[in-house]
Formats: structure tokens, sequence, C-alpha cells
């Protein structure tokens, strides 16, 4: 009697991965054993880099606020710690809005912590 192999689900996960290695470079795409190991790496890279977008998104927001205090004749430092200390309840990410897209509204904020 042969022995029964489940060639249906097998069949089907091997699909799902290949599926995901769609794009990838040379035998990454169509080896069913190289492509496992692609895919695996780039489900690692996708969720460590999901939180490293957040520290990246940070960093850019600081660096364009810091570019529009010093416009206005203020470090980021001396401008955060005024902002803070006025009460106001802005986030980094509108403020790096403002700075870039209103610089009016953002130079009104600056006027208004003296």
């Amino acid at each position: 009697m042969p022995r029964s192999v489940n060639h249906v689900a097998s069949r089907a996960r091997r699909k799902k991965i290949l599926k995901l290695a769609k794009g990838f470079y040379g035998r990454g795409k169509n080896v069913w054993t190289v492509a496992k190991n692609k895919v695996e790496k780039g489900l690692q890279y996708a969720y460590r880099d999901r939180k490293v977008k957040k520290r990246d998104f940070r960093g850019l927001w600081i660096q364009r606020i810091n570019a529009a205090a010093r416009q206005e004749g203020m470090s980021y430092s001396a401008f955060m710690g005024k902002f803070n200390k006025s009460g106001m309840t802005l986030n980094r990410k509108v403020l790096a809005d403002l700075a870039m897209n209103h610089p009016e509204a953002f130079k009104a904020v600056v006027n208004k912590l003296g």
C-alpha cells in the first residue's frame, strides 16, 4: 500500500511562498529552497522596519522643526523647551508639517512663545 501524502496542502504552502517571492532576482523567485529563505528574511526585515520607520520619521520631524526654528532665530532645544512650558499640545508631526507647508503658521507659534 503506497503511503498517503497530502500533495494539495504542500503544493498550496509552496505556492503561497512563491507568490510572496514574486519580483525577487534570479533563483529567489522560482526555486523553492532559495525563495523560502528569501521570503523568511524579507518578512523579518518587514517586521523590524515597521519599528524603524517610526524612529526615522521622528528624526525627520525633528530636523524640519530645527531648520524652521533656526530661521526664526531659535535652536530646536530652546524652541521645544519654551513650547513644552507654554502648554500647547501639538506633536512633532504637526509642528513639522506647519514648518514645511505653512511657514507663516509656524512663525505665529514661535511668536506666541515669546
